[in-house]
C-alpha cells in the first residue's frame, strides 16, 4: 500500500503538488496601508466570496460608537451579468464578548444610497468619520453584540465606476462579503454563525436581492431572516416617482450606474439621448457624495437632460426596447423567500413609492413566504432610522430561534391597499412632524426639583430643509405635579400653553448633519394646590424655551432630536400665592430637556 502510494505520489508532476499545498495553506494576504489597497485586481482567478486581501482598520462610528475591531477587505464577487469582479468592505466586531449562546451573530449590512464618487464608499467614510447618516443603524446592531459586514458594492475601487442600482451585484456583494470576513484570521465570526441582512431604500433593494438569490448563489449561509425597507422593487415604477421629485438624483444616478453594468443597453442609449448638458450632469454625478446630488437635481427631470426637452418624455426613454428590458431585469419578486423577511415602508415617503413595495411582499406572501410587513407613519429618512430598534428585535427573536410572525393575511379581500400620504412628492425637501409624541421634563432650578410634562404631550411641525424652515407647535394636556413648596409636599396642578408659534431654521449639510434652531414660547400657570383652586397664576411673559439641534440626520427618526438648554422663567401673578410661586420658580437657569420621536408603526 505504502508502495503505490509513493508511486503514485512521484507520479504527479511537482507544479502540481506545489500548487495544491499553496492553495490549501496560504495565508490570506495583507493589503498595503495606503489607497492602493483599493487597486483593482487585474486577473480574478477565484470563487466568489473569496479574501484577496485585508488590513486591520481604524474606523470612526461618531459619538456613542461602541469599542470594536475592524477590517477593511478586498473580495471576489459576481456582477448582475455573470462576471467575476472585485469588491471591497468593512469587518466590524464588538471587543465585548459575546454573551449569548452559539457563536456570534452577524448582519450583513446593506448600506443605501452613498453616492458614485469613490470617497463615498462606506469603508472610505468610515476611516474618515464622515458617514454620519448610516453609522446609527450599525452602530445599534454593534451594540447588540453582532458582528456587522458593510459591504462597498461594486465600483468603487481604482478605475472603476459604480454600478449603482444594478440589484443582482448588490445582493451578491452583500452574500459575499461574510465568506471572505471568516478567512480573515482571528477575525472572531464563525463560518456557522447565525446571519442576518439588513438594509434600506438602495439597501432594501440589496438585502431583498440577497434573499431572492441566496438558495442558489450562498445556500451555505445560515441565514436566519432578512429585513429590507423601503425597498425600490420597481424599477419603472421607482423612476415616475422620482422624476420631477426630490429624489431626481436617484434616478440620474441609476442611469449611470446601470449605464457602467449594461454598456450596451442602457449606457448605449443614454449616449444617443443625453445632450451635453446631460453627460455633464452625469459625470458630475460621479464626483458627488448623496446629500450633495440630492440637493443639485432637487426636482429635475430626465428629459431636460435630453437632445430633445421639449419632445423625449420619460416614457419614451424608458420604453426603449433593450432599455425597458434592463430596468425590468432589476425588478424583485422573481423568486420566492427561503428565509423570513421583515418588510417597511413609510407612508410619507417622498423617494420610493409604497404601492410597488406592497406588490413585493403580495409576491411573497402568495409564493410561501412568510413577511412581516410594517408601515410607518413619515417619510423615507425618517422610516429608515425609526424602524431600527423594532428589526433588530424582529432580527433577535429570528437569532434565538422564535416563530417568525406574519401579515401575509392581509392579502386576502377586506384589506384596503394602504396609500402614499405624499402623493405629490415634488417642490421642497419637507420633514413634517404630525403630532409626534413629546417626553419633556423641566428643572426648576430654586425648588431643585423636576417636572415631568404628560406623557400624551406633542409636538408638531412643518420642517422645510430647501426653505429652511421650522414652523410647529406644542401641544401639552393639563397635569398634576407632585412639588414641595415651603418644605411642605402638595399636589400642583399646571398648564403648559403653547403661546404663538414654534419657529425658526432647519436645514440638512452635504455630510448629512440635520440643524435646527428655533424658540418654542409657553405660558405656564399653577392652576390649583393640593386640590385647591388657586385662580389664573401664569408667568406674566412667555417662557421662552431655544432650541438647537446639530447632529446626524438619523436624530430624525431614532429617538435622537432632543433639545436641551436653561432658560429663564418669568414671575407669576394673578393669584393669592404669586409671591411665594415667584420666589420658588421664577428666574434664570431653569433647565430643560425636549425630546420629539415619531409615532409608532402598524402592521399591513
Amino acid at each position: 500500500m505504502i508502495r503505490t502510494l509513493r508511486k503514485t505520489v512521484l507520479s504527479v508532476p511537482l507544479a502540481a503538488i506545489a500548487l495544491a499545498v499553496s492553495s490549501a495553506y496560504a495565508a490570506p494576504v495583507v493589503g498595503p496601508s495606503d489607497a492602493t489597497f483599493y487597486t483593482n485586481p487585474a486577473v480574478l482567478g477565484g470563487a466568489h466570496g473569496d479574501l484577496i486581501q485585508y488590513r486591520p482598520a481604524t474606523v470612526n462610528l461618531g459619538a456613542g460608537a461602541p469599542a470594536t475591531k475592524a477590517f477593511n477587505v478586498l473580495y471576489q464577487s459576481t456582477d448582475s451579468v455573470g462576471k467575476p469582479n472585485a469588491v471591497s468592505g468593512t469587518v466590524l466586531v464588538p471587543t465585548t464578548a459575546w454573551s449569548g449562546t452559539g457563536p456570534r451573530p452577524v448582519i450583513l449590512y446593506a448600506v443605501g444610497t452613498q453616492g458614485l464618487a469613490q470617497d463615498c464608499a462606506p469603508s472610505r467614510q468610515f476611516a474618515a468619520g464622515s458617514n454620519e447618516y448610516e453609522n446609527a443603524n450599525i452602530n445599534a446592531a454593534l451594540k447588540a453584540g453582532y458582528a456587522v459586514l458593510v459591504s462597498d458594492y461594486a465600483g468603487y475601487l481604482t478605475g472603476t465606476e459604480s454600478t449603482y442600482l444594478s440589484g443582482q451585484s448588490q445582493g451578491n456583494a452583500v452574500l459575499d462579503i461574510f465568506k471572505a470576513a471568516t478567512a480573515i484570521p482571528s477575525v472572531g465570526i464563525s463560518a456557522t454563525a447565525p446571519v442576518g441582512i439588513w438594509g434600506f431604500s438602495q439597501g432594501g433593494q440589496s438585502a431583498a436581492w440577497a434573499a431572492e438569490v441566496l438558495s442558489t448563489y450562498a445556500p451555505d449561509l445560515k441565514v436566519a431572516g432578512v429585513a429590507a425597507g423601503g425597498v425600490p422593487a420597481n424599477f419603472i415604477a421607482a423612476a415616475h416617482f422620482l422624476d420631477g421629485n426630490l429624489g431626481a438624483a436617484f434616478l440620474a444616478s441609476g442611469v449611470a450606474g446601470l449605464g457602467v453594468q449594461y454598456p450596451g443597453t442602457i449606457g448605449k442609449n443614454f449616449n444617443l439621448l443625453a445632450s451635453a448638458e446631460g453627460k455633464a450632469e452625469i459625470a458630475k454625478l460621479k464626483t458627488e457624495c448623496v446629500f450633495t446630488a440630492l440637493f443639485d437635481l432637487q426636482n429635475k427631470t430626465l428629459s431636460q437632460f435630453t437632445v430633445d426637452p421639449a419632445g423625449i418624455t420619460l416614457d419614451d426613454i424608458l420604453g426603449v426596447p433593450a432599455v425597458e428590458a434592463t430596468l425590468n431585469q432589476q425588478n424583485l419578486g422573481k423568486k420566492p423567500l427561503t428565509v423570513p423577511m421583515y418588510q417597511y415602508h413609510g407612508k410619507a415617503d417622498e423617494f420610493i413609492p409604497l404601492a410597488q413595495d406592497i406588490d413585493l411582499k403580495r409576491y411573497y406572501c402568495a409564493n410561501g413566504g412568510k413577511v412581516q410587513f410594517d408601515l410607518y407613519p413619515s417619510e423615507h429618512i425618517v422610516t429608515q432610522f425609526q424602524a431600527a430598534p423594532k428589526v433588530l428585535s424582529w432580527m433577535g427573536d429570528r437569532f434565538a430561534g422564535k416563530p417568525a410572525p406574519s401579515s401575509c393575511s392581509t392579502n386576502t379581500t377586506g384589506y384596503p391597499t394602504p396609500t402614499n400620504t405624499n402623493t405629490t412628492p415634488g417642490g421642497n425637501f419637507v420633514v413634517a412632524l404630525d403630532k409626534w409624541p413629546l417626553t419633556a421634563t423641566v428643572g426648576l432650578k430654586t425648588l431643585g426639583q423636576t417636572v415631568y410634562l404628560p406623557a400624551t404631550s406633542t409636538f408638531t411641525a412643518t420642517t422645510d430643509i430647501t426653505a429652511k424652515t421650522l414652523n410647529g407647535t406644542l401641544n401639552v394636556p393639563d397635569f398634576k405635579q407632585s412639588l414641595k413648596i415651603i418644605g411642605i409636599g402638595s399636589q400642583i396642578g399646571m398648564k403648559v400653553t403653547a403661546n404663538g408659534a414654534t419657529t425658526g431654521t432647519a436645514s440638512l449639510d452635504n455630510a448629512g448633519k440635520l440643524h435646527v434652531h428655533g424658540k418654542a414660547y409657553a405660558d405656564i400657570a399653577i392652576t390649583s394646590v393640593s386640590g385647591i383652586p388657586v385662580g389664573e397664576c401664569k408667568t406674566v411673559t412667555p417662557v421662552v424655551f431655544p432650541l438647537d439641534f446639530d447632529g446626524p440626520v438619523s436624530s430624525l427618526g431614532n429617538g435622537g432630536l432632543t433639545f436641551t438648554g436653561t432658560t429663564t422663567f418669568p414671575q407669576v401673578k394673578g393669584c393669592f400665592i404669586s409671591a411665594i410661586l415667584s420666589a420658588m420658580m421664577s428666574g434664570s437657569g431653569q433647565t430643560y430637556s425636549f425630546t420629539v420621536a415619531p409615532p409608532a408603526p402598524t402592521s399591513y
